[in-house]
Parts: structure tokens; sequence; C-alpha cells
């Protein structure tokens, strides 16, 4: 089943499926084109460009869940210092 077809994002795969690789990308050749024409195969290319798609789509995924992640803690840890100071301060100066 072609990717094309599916929402921007949305994975629909089996457990068997195993992400691209970098490496996988840079060494992948496509299939020539039959007698009379010139060029590469199309569907081969479209087919491999969707799954390339799908893999990104998957890994901006994860860095956004990471970034809002972030976020969170970020927030909180701002929260407990300012908690601390606050409770220093009410502490008045140690002796």
């Amino acid at each position: 089943m072609s990717g094309r077809n599916q929402r921007p994002g949305a994975t629909y795969r089996s457990l068997a499926y195993t992400s691209l690789l970098p490496w996988q990308v840079r060494e992948r050749r496509f299939k020539s084109v039959g007698l009379g024409r010139r060029g590469l195969d199309p569907a081969d290319v479209y087919d491999f460009l969707d799954r390339v798609a799908g893999d990104m789509a998957t890994v901006y995924a994860a860095l956004a869940a990471s970034r809002r992640e972030t976020a969170v803690i970020k927030d909180a840890l701002r929260r407990w210092q300012s908690e601390q100071a606050r409770t220093r301060a009410a502490q008045g100066p140690e002796a």
C-alpha cells in the first residue's frame, strides 16, 4: 500500500517494518526503465520517497514530543527554583 494516500504524520505499518537508516538512503539504487526510455522507474522512486517521507514524519513527531517534554520539565524546574527562593527568603538570613 502506498503511503501517498495517508495523512502526513500518520503511520500504519506492521511491527515487522524497520525504519530506514541513513546509509540505506545513501546507498539506494533504482532500476532503470525498459528499452526505449531513459531514466529510473518512477514507481520505484515514488515508493522509496514515500518510505523516506514516512520515516521523516515519524522522526519529526518524536522530535516535537521531545521538545514538548523538555518544555514541561523546564517549566517544572523554574517553578521549583522559584519556590525554593521564596522559602529561603521567608526563612531570613541564616546564622
